[in-house]
């Protein structure tokens, strides 16, 4: 009986030290697994080579009239914030045409609350960001509107 329960007991050890190996080889595999992940794919998403663009000269465009959709005018003049890349004086024709584009599908009541025409500003700024930037190089940042007036 004596000889059983000690034959018993070295079962019971053997099986604990099997079960603390494995739970350690499965810790060790997690972590590398983990440290990898990290390693390799917690990247933004986004290239790292291309910095934020540093703002330089505000380029105003000249103040132009736009036909609103419901027979109302609009009388709108841009600035265009630069970046140090636009190293000549940018041609505001694109813009120009970008704002007639935007504003010519809207009516007044679309246009009546400060939101409102936040929202359209972004989406502009938006549409002449990307069209003045080339081969990954922004030279215009912002929009700014320099007059608003809806008759």
């Amino acid at each position: 009986m004596a000889d059983e329960d000690k034959d018993k007991e070295k079962k019971k050890g053997g099986s604990k030290k099997l079960l603390i190996i494995i739970v350690a080889a499965v810790v060790v595999l997690i972590g590398g697994g983990l440290g990898a992940y990290f390693a390799f794919f917690s990247g933004s998403g986004e290239e790292e080579a291309h910095p934020e663009p540093t703002p330089s000269a505000v380029v105003v465009a000249e103040a132009i009239t736009v036909n609103l959709a419901d027979g109302h005018y609009l009388k709108i003049a841009i600035g265009l914030q630069t970046t140090t890349e636009a190293h000549e004086t940018v041609d505001t024709s694109k813009a120009l045409d970008l704002v007639i584009s935007q504003f010519s599908n809207l009516e007044v009541a679309e246009l009546s609350t400060n939101k409102q025409r936040e929202a359209e500003k972004a989406e502009l700024t938006e549409k002449v960001v990307e069209a003045y930037t080339q081969e990954g190089h922004e030279y215009v940042m912002a929009v700014y509107f320099t007059e608003f007036v809806i008759q």
